[in-house]
This record gives C-alpha cells, sequence and structure tokens, in this order.
C-alpha cells in the first residue's frame, strides 16, 4: 500500500517537471521573440539598417546575439585571430585604439556608441582586426556571425553600399596619406635651401685642358649639351667651355680647332661644394651674371653642374611656362627639358592631392603637346602637303592614362587615292616616322621593345588597310589577334587629319558589334589574369619569378580594369577610350549598378595611384620606374585598400565571365 501510495505522489512530480520544461521553452521562446522584436526596433533607428527591408532586418534579428562586455574588456583585437564576428554597438561605449606603431587610419583613438558597427573591413576581409576594440563602459553588443554577415552583404544592396562606402572612406584616408607623403617630399625638392649635392646633373661632361677644340666641340655634340667642364686628371675643374666661347673665343678670334680646348674656355669657373645650398647658386648667378654653377666635393673634385634652368626647376613648374617652352620648342635639345618640366610639374600635382585619373590624362595631354612638336620640328625635313594622314597614340597613351613610365606606341594611318600609290607613301612616312621615333626617344620615352612604332611598315598603314587589318582580327580571334586587339584598339590621333581615326573607330565599332564570338573571346582572354588574392595570404607574390615577394601592379591590376573595360566598351559601342570613361558609359547602356562601377573605379584609381607613387618615389632619378611593389613593405591602411581593389577588381571579372559565359 505504501508503495502504491507512494506511486501516485511520484505521477504529479513527472507532470509538473514536464510542465516546467515545457514552461521553460515558452520563456525561452518568448524571450526569443522579445529579444528579436526589441532588436528590429533597435535597427529601425540606426543606419543603415533603417533603409533596408524588412526581410533583411529579420535577417539580422534572427541570427545575431546580444553579448555583454563589462567596462575595460576587450572585445576583439589584433591577437584574436581573423574576425569571426561583426558587432554592431547595442548600448555603452567602444574605444577602437591602433595597434602597433603603424598609422593605419587618420585616428590613432576613436570613440563607437550605440548604432556604430566594428571592424567592417577585417571581417569583410576574413582577417585579423588591425585595430583593438575595448568596452570602456558597460557594454552590449549584437554580434553577427561573419557567414551571415556575409550572406546579408550579398543579399541587401543597401548593407553593401553601406559597407563599399565604409571601403570607400578608407580608400580616402589612403589618398591623404599619399599626398602627405608628396608634399612632404615636393617641400624638399622645391626649397632653395635644398643642398647643391641633390640638384642638376650629377654627371657632368667634362674634358681634359689638352683636348683639341674638334674634339671638344664633337663630345658637346655628341652629348647634346651646350657647355663641357674642363678638368684635370684630378677632376679638379680649370674651366668652363660654352656655346658663347665658341662664338667669341673660336669663331670671331679665327682660332683653329687643333688648338687645345684650354686656350678658349672661361677660366677659374665659379664653383660651390656639395653643401651650399641653392639659394647659394642663385644668389652667385645673379651676382656674377653667370648661368652654371660647379659642384664639387670637400677635395675639389668635380661632382655635379647646376644651371639656371635646374634651379627653375625647384620652384613650382607651372603648366603655362611649359606649353609656352614646348611650343616654342626649335629642336629636340629644349624638349627634352620640357620633357622633365612636365614630370615635375605632374609631380607636383600629386602632392596637391589630384586624382590618379586627372593626373593621368594630365600626363598625357602634355604628352601630347611635346609629340606634336617633334611632329612639327621634323616636318621642316619632310614634305607631305595634299596628303591627308595622322599619327596615331596607342596603348597607354591611346586611353589617356599615361603615368611617369611609359615608353612609345604609335602608327600612322594615310589615305592614298590610288592604292598603286600606297607603297611608296609608306617608304616616305617611314622615314619620317623614325626620325620622329628617335626624337621621342631623346625625350625620355623609349623606343618600344615590341617595335609598336610608327617606323614599323606593320603599323603605318592607309586607312583601308587598318579597316582590314582590324576586319581580320576580329573574324579570326587567334592568340596574336587578341593581342593586338589589346594594343590597337585603344587609339587616338595626335595629329593630323583626325577624321581618318575616326573612320577606323566606326568601321572597328561596327565589326565588333556583327561578331559576338569576338567578344567572348576577348572575354577569355581578359580572365586569364587574375588579381593576386591568396586564400591563405593575403597576396599570391610568388607570380613574378625574377622578382620574388613583388607583385606588377599592371598585369595583375590596372591591366584587369582595362581589358573589362575595353571589352564592355567595344560591346556598348562607346567611342571613347579612356577606361574610366568606357565604363562609366558602358555601365549606363548596359544597365550595370553605378553603385557597383563606382566601387570598381575607386579599386582602379587606388592601383594607378600607387603606380604612380612607385614610380617616382621608388624610380631612379633619369630612368623609368617599374610597376613591381613589395605589399609587405606597405602600410597596413594601403594593403587593406589594396587587397579591397584587387576583389574589386575580381568583381567586375566575376561580372564579365557572367556576361560571356566563359568557365
Amino acid at each position: 500500500m505504501k508503495m502504491s501510495q507512494e506511486a501516485p505522489q511520484q505521477m504529479p512530480e513527472s507532470q509538473d517537471s514536464q510542465a516546467v520544461a515545457q514552461m521553460e521553452t515558452m520563456l525561452r521562446q518568448e524571450g526569443r521573440s522579445r529579444v528579436a522584436g526589441n532588436t528590429l526596433a533597435f535597427l529601425k533607428d540606426h543606419a543603415p539598417f533603417n533603409k533596408m527591408t524588412l526581410e533583411a532586418r529579420q535577417l539580422f534579428a534572427e541570427k545575431a546575439q546580444i553579448v555583454f562586455y563589462p567596462t575595460g574588456n576587450e572585445i576583439v583585437g589584433p591577437d584574436s585571430g581573423n574576425v569571426r564576428f561583426f558587432y554592431l554597438i547595442e548600448s555603452g561605449k567602444v574605444q577602437a585604439r591602433q595597434a602597433g606603431e603603424v598609422t593605419v587610419t587618420e585616428y590613432s583613438i576613436l570613440s563607437l556608441g550605440a548604432g556604430e558597427s566594428f571592424p567592417i573591413g577585417a571581417v569583410t576581409a576574413g582577417r585579423p582586426s588591425t585595430n583593438t576594440y575595448t568596452a570602456v563602459e558597460d557594454t552590449f553588443c549584437y554580434q553577427l556571425p561573419a557567414d551571415d554577415f556575409m550572406t546579408l552583404m550579398s543579399s541587401s544592396p543597401e548593407f553593401n553600399l553601406f559597407c563599399t562606402k565604409y571601403i570607400a572612406s578608407l580608400l580616402d584616408q589612403s589618398r591623404r596619406q599619399l599626398q602627405l607623403q608628396f608634399a612632404q617630399k615636393a617641400s624638399e625638392q622645391q626649397t632653395l635651401n635644398s643642398p647643391l649635392v641633390g640638384i642638376g646633373s650629377r654627371s657632368p661632361i667634362s674634358v681634359p685642358p689638352d683636348t683639341p677644340l674638334r674634339k671638344a666641340l664633337e663630345t658637346m655634340s655628341e652629348a647634346s649639351v651646350g657647355s663641357l667642364v674642363i678638368a684635370g686628371e684630378d677632376r679638379k675643374p680649370v674651366g668652363v667651355f660654352t656655346r658663347s666661347d665658341l662664338l667669341d673665343r673660336v669663331v670671331l678670334a679665327d682660332l683653329p680647332l687643333t688648338s687645345p680646348v684650354s686656350m678658349a674656355m672661361s677660366a677659374d669657373p665659379f664653383r660651390l661644394e656639395e653643401h651650399a645650398t641653392a639659394y647659394d647658386a642663385m644668389l652667385a648667378m645673379a651676382s656674377q651674371g653667370i648661368r652654371h654653377v660647379l659642384v664639387t666635393d670637400a677635395e675639389g673634385k668635380l661632382t655635379g653642374v647646376v644651371s639656371e634652368r635646374d634651379l627653375f626647376a625647384l620652384q613650382r613648374v607651372g603648366l603655362r611656362q611649359i606649353r609656352q617652352a614646348i611650343e616654342s620648342a626649335d629642336n629636340v635639345e629644349a624638349l627634352q627639358q620640357s620633357a622633365a618640366d612636365v614630370r615635375q610639374l605632374s609631380f607636383n600635382m600629386l602632392a596637391q592631392g589630384v586624382g590618379a585619373e586627372q593626373l593621368t590624362q594630365f600626363i598625357s595631354a602634355l604628352n601630347d603637346a611635346l609629340t606634336r612638336r617633334v611632329i612639327q620640328l621634323n616636318l621642316e625635313n619632310h614634305n607631305f602637303d595634299g596628303i591627308e594622314w595622322a599619327w596615331l597614340a596607342f596603348g597607354s597613351e591611346g586611353r589617356d592614362e599615361q603615368t611617369f613610365s611609359t615608353d612609345q606606341d604609335n602608327g600612322i594611318v594615310f589615305a592614298s587615292p590610288d592604292s598603286a600609290a600606297v607603297d611608296t607613301l609608306r617608304q616616305r612616312f617611314l622615314a619620317f616616322a623614325l626620325d620622329v621615333n628617335n626624337g621621342l626617344d631623346r625625350c625620355g620615352f623609349p623606343l618600344c621593345k615590341g617595335n609598336i612604332m610608327a617606323s614599323n611598315p606593320q603599323w603605318c598603314l592607309s586607312l583601308n588597310e587598318w579597316k582590314n587589318q582590324f576586319a581580320n582580327w576580329i573574324r579570326m580571334p587567334q592568340t596574336d589577334a587578341l593581342l593586338n586587339a589589346t594594343i590597337f584598339f585603344d587609339f587616338r590621333p595626335l595629329f593630323g587629319k583626325a577624321e581618318l581615326a575616326e573612320s577606323m573607330r566606326r568601321h572597328l565599332l561596327e565589326q565588333a558589334a556583327s561578331n559576338p564570338m569576338f567578344l567572348r573571346a576577348m572575354a577569355r582572354n581578359a580572365l586569364d589574369v587574375e588579381p593576386p588574392l591568396g586564400k591563405i595570404r593575403d597576396f599570391l607574390t610568388d607570380l613574378e619569378p625574377d622578382h620574388p615577394g613583388k607583385i606588377d601592379l599592371k598585369k595583375y591590376g590596372s591591366r584587369i580594369f582595362v581589358d573589362v573595360a575595353r571589352i564592355y566598351a567595344l560591346a556598348a559601342g562607346v567611342h571613347n577610350t579612356n577606361s574610366v570613361q568606357r565604363l562609366r558609359i558602358a555601365s549606363q547602356r548596359l544597365s550595370i549598378k553605378s553603385d557597383e562601377i563606382n566601387a570598381v573605379l575607386e579599386g582602379l584609381d587606388f592601383i594607378q595611384l600607387l603606380r604612380l607613387q612607385h614610380q617616382y618615389l621608388e624610380g631612379e632619378p633619369g630612368t623609368q620606374g617599374d610597376n613591381l611593389i613589395n605589399p609587405d613593405k606597405l602600410n597596413e591602411l594601403d594593403r587593406r585598400i589594396l587587397k579591397e581593389s584587387f576583389r574589386q577588381a575580381r568583381k567586375i571579372q566575376t561580372r564579365l565571365r557572367l556576361d560571356y559565359q566563359v568557365n
């Protein structure tokens, strides 16, 4: 009985347990529902969630958990490993502090409050945070897992735009850092307090005192200089021989050319030691009426020459002066200095914050003017009266995208009413083009290693020959044809009959529009090179065997954007050749969202800025800089933005792959 009496007493306990469990489940569900409801209410009051759809906010509310962090607790930092959550502050205050000594952003400490989120860049990139985030008050944060964050990014345009604008703001910060760096260097280079050791020619042309006048004049001619330093075997200068000396002391004095140059030189030239300043040299020129100052080391040995022109270059080089100098130049030697002035002015513009798109167009415009002047000077020796022709620029100059490092890519198109006269005309143009190519080479535009120049018979063609060439490449898109298309389809007329180039362009666009298989072949070719993004490491730095640890920013960066822009321009019938303009116009005609294109253009702009920075700051004076950067030497902010820029390149490639069904 006792047992039987006890048994009924146990039944209510079991029922009670079940009821309690059911009640707890209901309470948890009700709690989750209440939390989700509170989360939705919170999201409605804060950007960008207040602009997102209800479904997107519900996704956040369902996947996010609210977590408490007492005052002083670290939430996430560089030592936490790859960021696993996107954090949104519900209440309290969080302090973001830069880790280490590297300046990552424009701030070192930043306070975040309710409605603000972090660390967007790190969770997007799947890497550790570069900042340490600490609760400086008792703080509640919503934690959204990284996978759900990426899902929300892909499903909510508003949230994606918010994160994209965040990246854009980092781009702006990086640009300001670059500009500050350039401004500091520009300030150093433009001050009259600069020591002479870094100014003027560091390899002055000199001859011994007993050199015959004829030999001295030949040396001046070969080196294209207007003066010689006369120095003994000990490299100590004893005189200067200039063109003025040639007139006054040789020609008018009827001095035999077999005489030693010491008989015609200006003896005991003014000299300053290397530690003297540009101001000292300028004062000497003004007070003594001289145009050159010799620079010596502490032992009196010749190390350089500073001219009036060198001191002028220290000051802010003006656009008007450069254009006037180019247009009035009466020989290639004068244009050599103008080419150097273009580079200096472009550098100054970087220091003033001019963007990469505007700067590359500016460099191209001045180089166009210089090229036209070289053409005009050579036309004095070649007569093409009555013949319609045009000088064409290809490649980066054809796109208005020249950087500090550029060689020649050019050609000629001419009209010939008589097909029998084409070859005769071509020979005349080839002789002219050779003179122009050599003149441009002397002005700092090296001859093209691939011989893509107007002096090559392959690229000095009649209008009909150019049209046939384009048509053949499009009809039979073999490897060579596709390679040629990436170069020759980006052309502009720089001199002569522009209508000939426009006729070529209309023909090109008509042919491309009628041959979609060609565009697909170009798309496949453009996808052969991918951005150097690693799955484990940030960047792949083993793609250039001859340059381990470095990335070619042209080959694996800007080229990707340029190739995609060219294909979309051909598909949409865009006449422009500039890559930025091509993408902007083509995106409108092909219904690509402006936000998507803007993010792509920001990526291209940053890569171009890095190229300009590297070419100028890392290149040796008077040499062509390269495009090879070591990402490990970039500051953390630039690494982050470079990685995002490569992601934008991958995104536009993904769109191209889908549009043309390329596997």
